[in-house]
């Protein structure tokens, strides 16, 4: 224990909060809470005798710690739960890719959306989830959109923008699945009724929703309006048939969750299957690594950051033992949902069966995750072992990212990355850039630049780097990529060079090709990459083109200023898109003036 921590172990408080712990790179490596900060850091720093070698292990790289003093235990709960989501230390559980689980969201307008989102604003939406299966979370967007005609554009709407119609009418609203919000066709009350419906389809409370359709039908077609009779009538079977599809297992019908944990070692899966009116609304399914024997502690983890972000919380929730902190995590999610929430044990009965259904998914989506990863771990393609003894490579280069450079004639100078992992590309890892400090032509200098500036953002996000760099070009595109490296401190990664001219590899320090037979499944892989690199430069570099082209065009139309310019490229999806149109639509969509909108169309048909 070095002197800042002595030093801060003695001016910690004894009030209820939240602690962290800094590695010697100023990182967050564990985050925890208590009721008495004082009393409960200290515990850290006392004999090993009893501790786990997790902790051994965490105490050991220990250099800092930071509190925060909160009001209450639940308070200290939920801090924790939002620092461990932000920073995701080390050596706290980790859930994986929780980051990235959908909500759908209500927005808080006079004329709220509904869609899908992985981001979460405290604007005072209202979010349902998370879900875990994208799939089904699709199907459930699509019947819901098919239920109720809720817009679909994502303007703001209030009473003030219908009145100015600043917003025209869609296709949606010609179509029926809208019924025309933006030029108050519907009013705000009718329209938050629907709202509310939607709400209560999301609890799984549909027999409401089913009488008040059910009776529209049967009016229009008493007032002879069959088409309207029509539209509620596919409605009302839409809402049946997603019914349909969910096991009927409840015998009661309050809103409950059920959730079981099962382990393996560090590995774990927490399944929740939600229960609405008495039948399966959803399953989940989260992925936990990093665990130990604390099976309370991991469980209390599962249900502070499942519901942290949701307001989808139910009266009842199933558990197969009492989590840690059972109390505060209760207190707290009664604040969340307004009401009572019932932690249940159940022994025996129709909730003990959905329980062992429930841990039965969870044993079965473990032992699957645990197979995959022996797989993948057996199934190192043989092209990357093959690289690695060409390349005399430690490991075999599992990641590998490849740059290129592309322009024409020295202008609209742009460079590509493309990333692979496991030999196969990994296409949301890709990168463009656009060349900022090279004038004319200079590919060495352009590789440079986009090689610090690469490396030097992963450093800073402490992203993964890769275990192989390729660039396109020989020695000299090399030793520019080699000197970026040198300058960020981390020439220890591997870098390689691949000549277009005799597909030779070249490496730092050696004048010479590598002697690597031509049919080497290693050498094979890499000129696939650095083909995949160059079309995805050419690409960007040939769009880029075009933009600019487009750009020059319509600049020239008087009463084309930057910002309309902008407005249009960004609403309309290039010159063929605009051509379609009229002016009244662009005027609509954009603002623009109908008679410069007129000059655009001209244009964008004589290109």
């Amino acid at each position: 224990m070095n002197g800042v921590v002595q030093e801060k172990l003695k001016q910690i408080p004894t009030h209820p909060g939240v602690y962290q712990f800094f590695n010697s790179d100023k990182k967050i490596i564990y985050v925890g809470k208590a009721k008495n900060l004082r009393n409960r850091v200290r515990t850290y720093f006392q004999s090993k005798k009893h501790q786990r070698a997790k902790t051994i292990s965490l105490v050991r790289n220990i250099e800092n710690l930071e509190w925060i003093v909160v009001r209450n235990e639940v308070e200290a709960l939920m801090t924790e739960a939002n620092l461990i989501k932000t920073h995701r230390p080390r050596y706290n559980i980790d859930l994986k890719d929780d980051k990235t689980y959908p909500f759908i969201r209500i927005t808080k307008e006079p004329y709220p959306q509904v869609l899908l989102t992985r981001k979460i604003i405290k604007d005072g939406s209202k979010y349902y989830g998370p879900f875990t299966d994208v799939g089904r979370l699709r199907i459930t967007l699509k019947a819901l959109h098919k239920v109720f005609p809720i817009r679909s554009c994502s303007y703001y709407l209030d009473d003030k923008m219908v009145a100015e119609k600043k917003v025209k009418l869609c296709l949606d609203y010609h179509i029926k699945r809208c019924e025309g919000p933006c030029e108050g066709l519907v009013s705000q009350d009718n329209y938050q009724e629907m709202v509310n419906r939607i709400e209560d389809f999301m609890k799984g409370k549909t027999k409401s929703t089913e009488a008040f359709i059910n009776d529209l039908m049967h009016k229009s077609s008493t007032n002879q309006k069959y088409e309207e009779a029509a539209m509620y009538r596919d409605q009302l079977y839409a809402m049946r048939s997603f019914k349909e599809k969910q096991s009927h297992v409840a015998t009661d019908f309050e809103e409950r969750d059920v959730i079981a944990l099962v382990r393996e070692d560090n590995l774990g899966v927490a399944v929740i299957i939600r229960i609405r009116n008495g039948r399966i609304f959803s399953r989940e399914k989260l992925s936990l690594r990093g665990l130990d024997e604390n099976d309370k502690a991991t469980l209390q983890t599962v249900i502070s950051r499942f519901y942290m972000d949701s307001d989808f919380i139910p009266k009842e929730i199933s558990l197969q033992f009492q989590p840690n902190d059972e109390k505060d995590l209760n207190q707290w999610l009664k604040e969340k949902r307004n009401g009572a929430v019932y932690f249940l044990y159940p022994q025996k009965g129709e909730k003990a069966k959905e329980l062992r259904v429930t841990m039965q998914n969870a044993k079965l989506l473990l032992g699957e995750w645990i197979i995959n990863r022996v797989k993948r771990k057996e199934q190192i393609p043989k092209m990357l072992g093959q690289l690695q003894e060409d390349l005399n490579m430690d490991v075999p280069p599992k990641r590998i990212e490849a740059f290129d450079i592309s322009h024409l004639g020295g202008t609209n100078t742009v460079a590509s990355l493309v990333c692979f992992i496991d030999a196969k590309p990994r296409k949301t890892e890709y990168r463009k850039f656009n060349v900022k400090t090279v004038t004319g032509i200079d590919d060495f200098a352009a590789m440079r630049e986009v090689v610090f500036r690469r490396y030097k953002r992963v450093k800073n996000e402490e992203k993964p780097f890769p275990d192989l760099i390729l660039i396109d070009g020989g020695k000299g595109q090399l030793s520019m990529a080699v000197s970026a490296l040198r300058e960020l401190g981390l020439d220890y990664i591997p870098v390689v060079g691949l000549a277009k001219r005799l597909e030779e590899v070249f490496v730092p320090g050696n004048p010479d090709p590598q002697s690597i037979h031509k049919q080497s499944p290693g050498l094979i892989l890499l000129r696939r990459i650095r083909d995949e690199a160059h079309r995805f430069a050419i690409t960007f570099q040939r769009q880029k083109r075009n933009k600019d082209m487009v750009l020059s065009v319509f600049a020239k139309i008087p009463g084309m200023g930057k910002k309309r310019l902008e407005k249009l490229l960004q609403t309309f999806d290039g010159p063929k898109a605009i051509a379609k149109l009229t002016p009244e639509v662009i005027h609509g969509e954009t603002g623009i003036p109908v008679k410069v909108a007129t000059e655009i169309i001209k244009v964008a048909r004589s290109i």
